[in-house]
């Protein structure tokens, strides 16, 4: 039994990162299991490019990666078989499995979640806005690095509160291209690879240097990464509530599954963040080796409005 995002994973196989639980009750059940070509009769396109292809069956929602790894997930979210190609490794189909594939669960079940990184700062969130690229996982890494723990990778996962919003506790590691992991680490051999036949590291959250947050925490700010500046040092500007709407609606997770209620329960639930929690806007350093520059602008930014 393993918790995620607030879930309580039951699999048949040890996920890698997460360590288990003594709970027995679970609100997933994950199989590493061939898919039948029956269980995905019927099949309709529901979105695709270059890296996966997603169709709806009879039994739920069928994910197809470019290395033939495949995901079936429940029309409710509550059982997810995990295929996994020759050739591929454990690492791969679970590296899949916490990110985008529980980010649809996390939307079957009902909530809004952000493309988004995020670390404590006391005893609140602060997220990083972003689309792929942008620098949302090397900047919570950086601030871990500072003491600051991290909550969540890629995905935060929102609570839902009337006037106020928490984040859920994410995967224990940051995710990090070797470009970042050599630029915070020295070298990016100094970090493990995520899987023997990816290119991209982890910093793992336990390891003295780095903490993961593993409780909830109240949202107190949000920056959303935008195109890179030449100076050294960030541009952070405060949005008003129709144009933080705008950007987040572009900075939440896996919209292009959204049904017509899932649309309708995340535009109410981002009209009210906006209203309720700072968004800002970042444009960062275009050189890396400035990322501590762009995190003073972010805490003492922070500071300001907290």
């Amino acid at each position: 039994m393993y918790a995620i995002y607030g879930c309580r994973l039951h699999a048949n196989q040890p996920i890698p990162g997460l360590r288990s639980t003594l709970t027995y009750n679970s609100d997933v059940n994950v199989a590493f299991d061939p898919i039948t070509r029956q269980a995905c009769k019927h099949n309709d396109l529901v979105y695709g490019d270059s890296s996966v292809v997603i169709q709806g069956t009879d039994a739920g929602h069928h994910f197809t990666y470019s290395d033939a790894t495949e995901f079936l997930v429940s029309p409710t979210g509550d059982q997810v078989i995990a295929a996994t190609p020759e050739g591929a490794t454990l690492e791969d189909t679970c590296t899949y499995l916490v990110g985008p594939v529980m980010g649809w669960v996390l939307r079957i079940h009902g909530l809004v979640c952000l493309h988004a990184s995020t670390i404590v700062v006391g005893d609140r969130a602060v997220a990083f806005c972003g689309p792929p690229g942008a620098g949302k996982s090397t900047t919570a890494a950086a601030l871990s690095q500072r003491g600051y723990p991290v909550l969540a990778e890629d995905i935060a996962a929102l609570d839902d509160h009337g006037a106020s919003f928490c984040v859920r506790p994410g995967y224990p590691r940051v995710n990090l291209w070797p470009e970042s992991a050599a630029a915070l680490c020295g070298s990016a051999n100094a970090l493990p690879a995520i899987t023997p036949t990816w290119g991209k590291r982890y910093l793992p959250l336990d390891n003295g240097t780095a903490q993961f947050h593993a409780s909830t925490a109240p949202l107190a700010a949000i920056y959303i990464l935008g195109d890179r500046r030449t100076q050294p040092d960030p541009d952070i500007q405060p949005l008003r509530s129709v144009e933080a709407l705008i950007a987040l609606a572009s900075n939440t997770y896996t919209p292009y599954l959204l049904d017509e209620p899932m649309r309708v329960r995340e535009f109410d639930v981002l009209t009210r963040l906006v209203k309720h929690v700072p968004v800002r806007r970042v444009s960062p350093p275009a050189d890396i080796s400035d990322i501590g520059r762009l995190c003073d602008g972010i805490l003492g930014d922070y500071q300001s409005i907290s």
